[in-house]
């Protein structure tokens, strides 16, 4: 039935008719008109007024049973989603405002957090791990680098790159590394380093990030990418007259070769520091190796001190050097092989007894045990032998072994199981050699390849760790003279003691060698610069 709905006016005192009232309300005046001359029309209209009637209210409850149930719908929804965000939110949304969150961060916040996984079930006393705030500048271009060599060429070479991203103002993206040198390790960074704290704690320094944008990466899948290897021992001066005219037309440059490809000396005190940031901060393993290398110094302190001895006699190093010092015949013939097997070892005839007296090779096992006795090592120390395996055997470990029967190696401390992850992984296995060889309680490389100087350089960082650095032109006259009977023991012996006893990884500035880079001081070795509270502080360079 149709009704007129009034509403009484305070302001006029009248009766305002509504739009539908006022059209019901003409309807009925004319309806009324044409029942007096067609009463029986005026049934038919009134069902079907009726009909009409229903179906807008049926059409009005249905309305209205849609929108209660989408808003108890959508209410539900809310608080369902309040409820996850404070559980899964900080996984999602770390570095992002919260929709969330009960208490809002202002915008002006230069110091982010990262929240715990689970928050529910994180200690109430552990800290928030505070990230430093990220640095905001003109970004000039793209720096793709891959690193040659083996795990701590490479790792010298990141911190170098990362220096020169940032004094450029140029966006790194995470370093490839070598995979078709003679290791031929498939490992990717994030295999052996911890790729996001490399990025999150250099976010105040450079910007950098996983692979490069969409469109610039589409553009590098197709081979449109400009690449080159930089001069090796460069100034600042040189990336910013040469590289980053290039990183500023071509926008993404690809740089092929790092290792030693920024100058030792002359640079700013701020990118020395920054080196050694990154290489004693950033550039943290994976929590894996880490892991390990912690179970492999706790079974070794459990048995009391020990050494690290980098036995560099294996068999890349001695066909690279070519020093085949107590090798027969047929180890000579291959090694020979080997060396002509690999276009880049330029170096081919090679005079391995001129070599060894000019100190350019690395020890033998036998130089070594003859060396460690005139120093006086305790002949029951545990001897951790960081190498590959060593060229020759047992054969040629026999005399070192005798002489110092607690000889160890990772994988006779540890189980197959722990290992198998790692085999066929030269990176990682060097890179748990590396966190044991900082632990030891001496250190001494036979050779001074990049594992050497970088290793010397942390642990001189970790306060002057003792590490015996062996002047290999010296030991092979001295141990030349001993065996033909020219030195009595205790006369090699003191000799050997008295060049070394400023040998031991003390505090000393370094060598600065102008135009010749190579024969100076390696930087990673000795970054004085980074071990001082000043660069006024002379305690070095009064030594």
């Amino acid at each position: 039935m149709c009704r007129i709905e009034q509403k009484h006016s305070e302001e006029s005192g009248g009766w305002r008719r509504r739009k539908w009232g006022l059209g019901l309300g003409l309807g009925i005046g004319i309806g009324l008109g044409v029942m007096g001359l067609k009463g029986g029309n005026l049934i038919a209209h009134s069902r079907v007024e009726k009909l009409r009637n229903s179906m807008v209210s049926r059409s009005k409850m249905k309305l209205w049973i849609l929108r209660a149930t989408t808003s108890i719908l959508l209410w539900i929804c809310l608080v369902q989603l309040t409820a996850l965000g404070e559980t899964f939110g900080p996984r999602i949304l770390i570095g992002w405002p919260s929709c969330f969150s009960q208490e809002s961060t202002p915008a002006s916040t230069t110091t982010a957090t990262v929240v715990a996984l689970d928050v529910k079930s994180a200690p109430e006393d552990v800290p928030s791990r505070v990230l430093p705030p990220k640095r905001v500048y003109k970004n000039n271009g793209y720096l793709m680098v891959s690193c040659n060599g083996g795990l701590n060429q490479m790792r010298a070479a990141i911190c170098d790159m990362v220096a020169i991203a940032r004094h450029l103002n140029v966006t790194l993206i995470v370093p490839e590394l070598d995979k078709t040198s003679f290791w031929a390790d498939p490992s990717e960074f994030q295999d052996i380093f911890d790729v996001d704290h490399f990025i999150t704690s250099l976010r105040d320094e450079v910007r950098i990030l996983k692979e490069l944008p969409p469109r610039l990466k589409q553009r590098v899948e197709q081979g449109i990418i400009y690449t080159m290897p930089p001069i090796s021992w460069s100034g600042i001066p040189y990336y910013e007259n040469q590289i980053l005219p290039l990183i500023r037309k071509y926008k993404v440059l690809h740089l092929n070769r790092t290792d030693t490809r920024l100058a030792n000396n002359g640079l700013s005190m701020d990118i020395q520091k920054l080196r050694c940031r990154v290489n004693f901060s950033a550039l943290r393993f994976t929590p894996q190796i880490e892991e390990l290398g912690r179970k492999v110094i706790k079974l070794l302190r459990q048995k009391g001190p020990f050494l690290v001895l980098h036995l560099r006699y294996e068999m890349d190093m001695l066909a690279f050097s070519g020093c085949t010092q107590g090798c027969n015949q047929e180890e000579v013939d291959e090694l020979t092989r080997m060396r002509y097997a690999y276009p880049w070892w330029k170096e081919k005839i090679i005079n391995s007894d001129l070599k060894r007296k000019d100190g350019l090779c690395p020890l033998t096992p036998e130089e070594t045990a003859l060396t460690l006795r005139a120093l006086d090592i305790d002949q029951s120390i545990q001897i951790y032998i960081a190498a590959g395996e060593i060229y020759g055997g047992e054969r040629r470990m026999a005399s070192l072994a005798a002489s110092y029967p607690n000889l160890v190696r990772k994988e006779t401390l540890l189980d197959p199981s722990d290992l198998r992850f790692f085999q066929n992984h030269s990176s990682q296995m060097a890179a748990l050699d590396y966190l044991v060889s900082l632990e030891s309680d001496i250190f001494v490389p036979t050779y001074d390849g990049n594992m050497a100087k970088v290793v010397e350089g942390h642990r001189r960082y970790l306060e002057y760790k003792k590490t015996i650095l062996l002047d290999r032109r010296l030991l092979v006259d001295l141990i030349d003279q001993y065996t033909a009977g020219s030195l009595t023991w205790d006369e090699f012996s003191a000799a050997v003691k008295e060049a070394h006893a400023e040998r031991m990884g003390n505090p000393v500035k370094r060598v600065v060698i102008p135009d010749r880079p190579k024969e100076e001081d390696y930087f990673y070795a000795n970054p004085w610069e980074c071990l001082q509270p000043s660069p006024e502080d002379d305690l070095l360079s009064s030594i």
